[in-house]
Formats: structure tokens, sequence, C-alpha cells
């Protein structure tokens, strides 16, 4: 098994390639697209970079896997998909994130059947890659279609976990839960010792190196919210007061725009321009929970 890991450092996010060597068939999980913005331009730099190392190692890209929707950064899983033929596999929960998100942004005409990806994933299923088989376990609380994958002594646990030294993944996004993240945190620290955790992020104080890994021994003794014998009703209790300090991601409104559709940008107007929408004076909570038009009895 190859694992090979590169950090973003404008969205503090680690895309990982994983092979089997033997049978030289490689996946990409949580790949980055890098978006400005300000300017409005996408940058591939970053996820080409990845892709020379597949190609320089001789590998085929078969599967490009999501472990959650991202809120903070753009997703290159259909710039990697229309390159190379990889298939996209993400949660069967991202159907709920669509539904909640073609209502925020408007977007009638968007499916919210999971349709843009290749294969919607369950606890329990199994995806071939070479001889190696990863198999899916849901870790929801993130997010609701938050997955973890498992592979020999490697788990890729999206945002459930992060280093030790930054603790965990925030729950105040609509289907998070801070219970369920807690009880999907202790579903990973049930595996093996020596099992390597492999995260999506990582903030670093400055100077110093970003953490794509630890095992689970080490997460287990030493994560600031949940090592040692941290009790359940404490992480819920710290978990919804430290979300209720954060501020919204600087990427969420062009990230789930795009990461709903599989990483897709929406079709250009006729002017043949691609636009994203952004929400004037309306806050996200408000959005979320807004009914539809039919239901509020609104005028047309």
């Amino acid at each position: 098994m190859d694992i090979k890991s590169f950090y973003e450092p404008g969205s503090g996010t680690w895309t990982h390639l994983l092979a089997d060597p033997d049978s030289a068939v490689a996946a990409i999980i949580d790949p980055v697209w890098v978006y400005d913005s300000v300017s409005g331009q996408a940058d591939e730099a970053f996820i080409e970079n990845v892709l020379e190392a597949v190609q320089q190692a001789g590998y085929r890209l078969e599967w490009v896997l999501e472990t959650h929707a991202h809120a903070d950064h753009l997703s290159a899983a259909d710039f990697l998909r229309r390159r190379t033929g990889a298939r996209i596999a993400c949660g069967r929960g991202i159907c709920q994130v669509q539904e909640t998100f073609a209502r925020v942004f408007n977007l009638s005409g968007t499916a919210t059947d999971g349709s843009q990806f290749d294969r919607l994933l369950v606890e329990g299923d199994m995806l071939p890659l070479g001889e190696l088989r990863i198999r899916v376990i849901e870790t929801p609380g993130h997010t609701a279609d938050s997955l973890t994958y498992l592979v020999n002594d490697a788990a890729f646990v999206g945002d459930t976990l992060f280093a030790p030294a930054y603790g965990s993944a925030r729950c105040d996004f609509p289907g998070g839960d801070a219970a369920q993240l807690f009880d999907s945190i202790a579903r990973i620290h049930a595996l093996p010792d020596a099992t390597r955790l492999f995260f999506c992020h990582d903030y670093p104080k400055d100077g110093g190196e970003p953490v794509n890994s630890v095992t689970v021994a080490e997460s287990r003794r030493d994560n600031i919210h949940v090592g040692g014998d941290t009790r359940k009703v404490d992480f819920v209790a710290m978990r919804r007061k430290r979300d209720r300090q954060l501020a919204l991601p600087r990427l969420i409104l062009p990230s789930l725009q795009v990461n709903i559709l599989a990483g897709a940008v929406p079709q250009p107007d006729d002017n043949g321009v691609t636009y994203l929408r952004i929400p004037f004076n309306c806050s996200l909570d408000e959005l979320v929970n807004m009914r539809p038009v039919q239901e509020r009895g609104d005028k047309a």
C-alpha cells in the first residue's frame, strides 16, 4: 500500500493519494481545487501536482473518494473524473446535504438524489482498489454524510478528527450533531492502536509543520477534545459552546454550491459565463430554516 499526502496551505487541507503498487491502481481522497473568492479564479496547479504524482508512479486513477461535502474548499473531484475517467464516491447522506443547500441557494433544478456521484456509500460497503479493499465506516457528527475509509492499517477520517493539538471538528452546520460526533470518534478510537489516522485538515501554528496523520493510540491519549477519559456530556457541552464562537469558513458559500455537484460548477448562463450565487444580507441560518415559497403562502 502506497500513501502520499499533499498539503494545500490556503485551506489547511490534506489531499491523500492511496495506491496498490502491485496492481498500479490508485484513489485520491478529498482532492482540493484552489479558488480565489476575490477574483473568482480557480487554480488547478495543486491538483495537477497530485495528478502528476499518479502519472509518474505509473498508476491508473480508479476512484475519487470524498469523506463529506466540504464547506471550506472546493472539491476537484469532477476535474479528476473528466481528466482520468475515475469514478467519484461519497456517502449516501449527500442527498440530505443536497436538499438543504439546493434550497439555500435556490437551485430549483438541481437533482438531490446524489446522481452527480458515481457511487453512494453506506456503512460496511467495500470498495476494491486492486488487491486492496477499502471499508466504509459511517462517522456522522461534523456533517450527516461524513465517512471514514479504512484500508489495512490506515483510516482516512475526513473532519471527524483533527491532529491532537487541534481536537475535533465543528458540529453546527446543517446535519451536524456533537453527540453523534463523540460516538463516531469513539468508533475510530476503537480501531487497533497502530492504525494510522489520516486527516483532512491541519492548521499548524506559525512555523509549525502540518500533521497528516497520527496513530489511534496517540489520538486516544493526546487529543485535546476527546483524549483520555473525556465524558460524552462534557464533550458535547464544550463543542456547542465552542461552535457558537466560530465564524463561518471563508469559502463556505462557493464551496457548497460546487461540492454538492461532485465538484462540478453550475451550468453557464446564456453569455457562456458560469456564476456562483452569493445571498445578499441574509444569513446562512435564515436560509437553512427558510420554508419554501409554497409553504409560506407568499405571493408571486
